[in-house]
């Protein structure tokens, strides 16, 4: 039996369910190398968390119902507030076009890291015994040999971050791991990863062999769950809200969480690329979400553009609130206005 991998984001998950870290560990194992692999992993992590909190919540008939069912009985009977729902369709939905499309790159797939962490945080603070748990700040994973350098500055921007708020002796020890690795020859690097891989390759294998266990688990939490009183389980949905009231992905993962919300629309959007600074502009017969869209206060984060008509400015700042809610709130009340020739719309001005 190989040995276990520590998750650099997941590790407080294991009083729960060892499924989880491992599923959180090759994510984050992954990621350097095979994007669309990590995303998949992310996929099965959401699939296992959510069938936790609906076993925990006595919500769990059948462990083996899709997730797309499981998530909507999870948001009819409450039991998942609606901004955590968000987050858990967007592991989803990353997930199988990986798995279906072959589709996913790095930094889908590190935005996809964060919000399976901020979804993890959550589901501690709700089903363990500190409501107050600080995780500390998101641990990047290993940066690509070969990346975009958006890419290489966000990885460089959370190792900054990360690295700001250790104490001395925590910043010492995670230094001389990266300077351990620093000095390896390409012939030893090469070899520790394709040791490695081969562990990694052997613990996704036993993480599927061990479903009936899972599922043997599931079962006897769903039995405890039945057994609640309604004042238990009014005070886990109190839980529940609280916990989800501390969500706090930052602005870049926030902007492609947007970015997935609006393309589901219909809106043709790419934060990434379609930007006012970049040259994008409205297009008659297009419904477009161009980034950076200059106004009177300032650069609006999305202008909403059906045409040459304005409809409305989505902010993504740090999301500690209900995406969803601001889409809908932008398409229903903001301004309609006609550009002319090279003329900005004051959208959200």
């Amino acid at each position: 039996m190989p040995n276990e991998i520590e998750s650099l984001n997941f590790e407080f998950l294991a009083a729960y369910e060892a499924r989880l870290v491992r599923f959180g560990a090759l994510a984050e194992r992954y990621f350097p190398d095979d994007p669309n692999t990590c995303l998949i992993k992310l996929r099965q992590f959401g699939e296992e968390l959510a069938r936790q909190v609906a076993a925990r919540n006595g919500l769990l008939p059948q462990a083996d119902e899709p997730q797309s069912d499981l998530l909507r009985r999870l948001k009819f009977e409450r039991a998942v507030p609606a901004d955590l729902l968000d987050l858990f369709h967007q592991l989803r939905i990353a997930g199988n076009r990986a798995a279906h499309d072959h589709h996913g790159d790095h930094r889908e797939a590190l935005t996809t890291l964060k919000i399976a962490r901020q979804l993890a945080i959550w589901f501690h603070r709700t089903f363990g015994q500190d409501i107050a748990f600080k995780p500390g700040p998101f641990r990047p994973p290993a940066r690509p040999e070969t990346a975009p350098v958006d890419l290489i500055e966000e990885l460089e921007r959370l190792r900054a971050e990360r690295t700001a708020l250790l104490d001395s002796a925590a910043k010492a020890r995670e230094e001389a791991q990266e300077a351990s690795l620093a000095r390896e020859s390409a012939e030893e690097r090469a070899k520790r990863m394709a040791d490695e891989r081969s562990v990694w390759e052997q613990l996704a294998q036993e993480a599927e062999e061990r479903k009936n266990e899972a599922v043997a688990g599931l079962s006897a939490l769903q039995a405890a769950a039945a057994q609640a009183t309604a004042e238990q389980q009014r005070t886990l949905r109190e839980k529940s809200d609280r916990a989800a009231l501390a969500i706090d992905l930052d602005e870049a993962a926030t902007r492609s969480l947007i970015d997935e919300q609006l393309r589901a629309r219909g809106w043709d959007v790419d934060t990434q690329i379609m930007r006012y600074s970049k040259g994008a502009r409205p297009v008659k017969g297009r419904a477009m979400a161009i980034a950076e869209w200059p106004t009177q206060s300032g650069p609006s984060d999305y202008a909403l553009f059906v045409g040459l008509e304005c409809l409305g400015t989505v902010e993504a700042k740090r999301a500690r609130k209900n995406v969803s809610a601001a889409i809908d709130q932008a398409e229903r009340y903001a301004r309609t206005i006609t550009l002319r020739e090279g003329e900005a719309a004051p959208c959200g001005g």
